[in-house]
């Protein structure tokens, strides 16, 4: 399977990141020694189920590498449009191919085994979008501190991974749903706005699992979709904020710190 990694965010002023980017790359902030998306990389290039590994949004003079052929698309400006632009270059370079991983660059503390895990599960169980999530009790066992926001079901809390996959015509069909969902992908209850107002009031009062979520979601918008419940938090302990970039550099120092010389 082809990994598609985005990598076009450039934070702004108003951003909590813009004092660490200063108007440059996201994904090419030091963690540890290295750009952040280098360790994506590396977890990719681990990965024994990943063919193909396409960069959106960064350009070849960043020096990053990866044991995978490498492939690069210049930053479409929005993300949807990375997303979209990334899946075409995935059909060129291999059109029989049926899905994409689609991979955020600011999870440095991803392992190539997970990443093979989840396109284990993509092929057992076919669907048009596998949407990963991470419950509460996982990421705050391993970061106490992540300080994410958790989206509450009946049976548990979680926050979304990462680390996602789906369907080649997933970029060609929904554009207009796509892009509202995408753009609100911060702000669970706004993405959820868009399920109906019976399926967030029940949310609210805590009354639907996930999987009634995931049938609702499939209903209201025409695709068969899947929830992954991931069982590591480094799916998705992402790099928003500085306290999560601080957190993630002691988390890859001390990895550094474990690995045999």
């Amino acid at each position: 399977m082809n990994a598609i990694v985005i990598a076009g965010g450039i934070p702004l002023p108003e951003d909590p990141l813009y004092i660490y980017t200063e108007g440059r790359s996201k994904a090419m902030l030091d963690v540890a020694g290295k750009p952040m998306i280098q360790w994506v990389l590396d977890a990719l290039s681990e990965a024994q189920k990943v063919e193909n590994v396409i960069i959106v949004g960064l350009s070849e003079k960043t020096g990053v590498t990866c044991a995978k052929p490498l492939s690069y698309v210049p930053n479409q400006g929005r993300m949807l449009a990375n997303i979209v632009a990334g899946v075409e270059k995935s059909l060129e370079l291999n059109p029989r191919q049926e899905y994409v991983l689609i991979v955020s660059s600011d999870i440095p503390a991803l392992r190539g085994e997970m990443v093979d895990w989840l396109v284990e599960q993509v092929e057992q169980t076919p669907a048009d979008v596998y949407y990963g999530v991470v419950p509460r009790d996982v990421m705050e066992q391993r970061y106490p501190n992540s300080k994410r926001t958790w989206t509450r079901l009946k049976e548990m809390e979680v926050c979304g991974a990462d680390i996602n996959a789906c369907h080649v015509r997933m970029a060609t069909e929904h554009l207009d749903l796509w892009e509202e969902l995408i753009g609100n992908r911060k702000s669970p209850l706004k993405q959820i706005m868009k399920l109906g107002l019976d399926t967030v009031l029940l949310l609210l009062l805590r009354r639907l699992t996930i999987q009634e979520v995931v049938e609702r979601a499939s209903q209201r918008l025409g695709i068969n979709g899947k929830a992954i419940l991931w069982p590591w938090a480094e799916a998705g302990m992402d790099v928003d904020k500085p306290h999560q970039l601080e957190l993630m550099r002691a988390d890859m120092e001390n990895r550094l710190a474990e690995t045999p010389a």
